[in-house]
């Protein structure tokens, strides 16, 4: 049986996380525009087998297809009546592929609305939406709420706050860095760490964002406003270009390998991809930094 999560990364060994999730479903038959969170329900199989081939590329913890599930975004593809049904199926789903010995993160993104002043989402009420996701993910057996790709600090904090209302999970929360240096609302990873140890939040650091190098030194920025936090890595595979009118990474599984080694020399603890990424980065990655595959 697996430690609490908690106590596994105190442990001091690393946990190895998965890569993208939508490019990996689209190849499998996601039809452009549906959501990924559309096949919890219609194809659980496909996500089964996505999970399964990051776990046996070597990944410690995965991540519930729930990137989108807030109620704002499926509302969409018109999904929002199934809101807590879809968050819960995925948690199961993905426990079901990690069994007893392996972790899973409920997923958590942004909402894809503007906060008060700059949109109409007000701060009571993305902490309510954040809360209806969390509660359904911690009841599909997840270990951890993982928030990623936060951009806005009031948005992150509506979710962060959500969460702890909604469960006793450890929070983790992590920014995307991709405008010199600053989220594209303008925040610093020093401002970032700082908020979230405010919080109480377990693990912070940095996914997406721009070219993975640039998380070498968000790294240190956070460490040294949060000192009490867990690290996580988990950048996209490489700046994007498009070929033939689709987006293509330019880091390959050895380039993500040695970023992973470089990425747990400066405390990370939790270490991945995003988008662009594969089985084959995290296996390269899982090789690097533990010598393993499965």
């Amino acid at each position: 049986m697996r430690l609490p999560i908690l106590e596994r990364l105190a442990s001091g060994r690393v946990l190895i996380a998965d890569g993208a999730t939508g490019t990996m479903l689209q190849a499998a038959g996601l039809s452009a525009g549906m959501p990924g969170e559309a096949w919890v329900l219609e194809q659980p199989a496909e996500i089964i087998k996505l999970h399964r081939a990051y776990l046996d590329a070597g990944s410690r913890i995965i991540l519930t297809s729930t990137f989108g599930g807030t109620r704002a975004r499926l509302k969409a593809a018109g999904l929002d009546p199934k809101v807590a049904e879809i968050n819960r199926r995925a948690g199961e789903l993905a426990r079901q592929a990690a069994g007893d010995e392996r972790y899973v993160g409920g997923d958590i993104g942004p909402s894809g609305e503007m906060m008060v002043p700059l949109g109409k989402l007000t701060y009571d009420a993305a902490v309510e939406m954040f809360a209806e996701q969390a509660e359904a993910l911690a009841a599909g057996d997840v270990d951890c709420i993982y928030i990623e790709t936060m951009s806005d600090l009031n948005e992150a904090k509506a979710a962060v706050e959500g969460a702890q209302h909604a469960c006793d999970l450890p929070v983790f929360c992590t920014f995307s860095f991709d405008t010199h240096g600053h989220t594209g609302m303008g925040v610093s990873p020093t401002r970032a760490a700082q908020a979230m140890a405010q919080m109480s939040v377990q693990a912070i650091g940095a996914n997406c964002g721009h070219a993975p190098e640039e998380v070498l030194t968000f790294l240190p920025q956070m460490r040294e406003a949060a000192p009490g936090a867990f690290l996580i890595a988990k950048p996209n595979a490489g700046v994007p270009h498009m070929v033939k009118r689709q987006a293509v990474y330019d880091a390959g599984p050895e380039r993500m390998a040695d970023l992973a080694r470089q990425y747990v020399d400066l405390g990370a603890c939790i270490v991945g991809a995003c988008c662009g990424s594969s089985p084959e980065h995290i296996a390269a990655m899982a090789r690097t930094v533990h010598g393993e595959r499965s």
